[in-house]
């Protein structure tokens, strides 16, 4: 089953006739109905499949993110081959601030701030079903309730320079930012999804296709990755992962864009751009930075300064 969270932060079921409200089945509204459908799912199930079968749609409603406010937004960092071209690198991780949450049809808003360009990350998300901590990898994923899709929204700001601390999930302070964090447009069961590592996973910025690669070219697996999380925080129901990018399909947002995600099996859903200050960079894949990625000769954050205006 798909779920949803619609309207006034309303629960429901997507199925091809439309939203079905499921309100009274799980009580709260937004996250909190969230995460009492992802804790109660094995005993709700049978009423929520006659409510998907009989209910009747909800005329004009309105998607918003299916996980209105998680307690963590964890990701992977560097969990891509790039199409092959790099062996695995250690694992790594940060947090994103939950406020950078956006749902379906929002507008990602640039803020004014010293900055290279702004990327657009496509990823495969996970959300989780039950609170743990130190989850080995063998019991990993009987802690998933299903996938979502999103885009970690990156300003690249100039390198600072030092390593990244071992055992941390530092906050990504430039990955932060209200809205930089697009999900949706659904919560997909995981029974639904016949292999999360074998989804293609693509994005498009005004129709013009960049972001085209499957979850097989993952560097470490799905359970690998929530084993590596769970070692350094505490997950909690509805709690979601991102499982990282392949960043060969790297452009720069700006003011105007129009951007499409989807992932198989999961959905699509677009959103908006805006700059205030009008800055502008190359349209297109960012092809210097995608070269620097594969190559390993450095992470995304080259400098890129906006082109002049005019």
């Amino acid at each position: 089953m798909k779920f949803v969270v619609y309207n006034d932060n309303q629960p429901g079921i997507l199925t091809d006739a439309g939203v079905i409200d499921i309100g009274d089945l799980c009580p709260g509204g937004g996250q909190t109905a969230i995460v009492h459908l992802v804790t109660n799912y094995d005993d709700l199930k049978s009423q929520l499949e006659t409510r998907a079968a009989e209910g009747s749609p909800v005329a004009g409603a309105q998607l918003q993110s299916p996980l209105p406010r998680p307690s963590k937004v964890l990701c992977m960092g560097g969990n891509y081959r790039e199409f092959g071209a790099r062996e695995p690198s250690p694992m790594w991780g940060f947090i994103k601030n939950t406020h950078s949450i956006l749902g379906p049809g929002g507008t990602v808003v640039l803020p004014d701030i010293d900055v290279n360009i702004f990327h657009h990350e496509a990823e495969l998300v996970l959300v989780f079903s039950k609170g743990g901590k130190d989850i080995p990898a063998s019991e990993a994923m009987d802690y998933v309730f299903g996938y979502t899709a999103g885009v970690d929204v990156s300003a690249r700001m100039p390198a600072p320079g030092g390593g990244r601390a071992p055992n941390t999930l530092p906050l990504a302070e430039h990955k932060s930012h209200p809205t930089f964090c697009p999900l949706g447009p659904c919560i997909v069961t995981k029974d639904e999804i016949v292999d999360p590592e074998k989804l293609q996973v693509t994005l498009s910025v005004d129709g013009e296709l960049r972001v085209n690669y499957n979850t097989d070219d993952l560097a470490h697996s799905i359970a690998e990755s929530i084993e590596y999380v769970a070692a350094i925080e505490e997950i909690s129901p509805g709690d979601v992962l991102f499982m990282g990018t392949n960043h060969q399909g790297l452009g720069a947002m700006q003011d105007g864009d129009t951007i499409e995600i989807g992932v198989e099996g999961v959905g699509r859903f677009t959103f908006t751009v805006s700059d205030p200050l009008k800055r502008r960079w190359p349209k297109g894949v960012d092809e210097a930075t995608a070269k620097d990625v594969r190559d390993g000769s450095s992470g995304p954050g080259r400098r890129v300064r906006p082109l002049p205006a005019g």
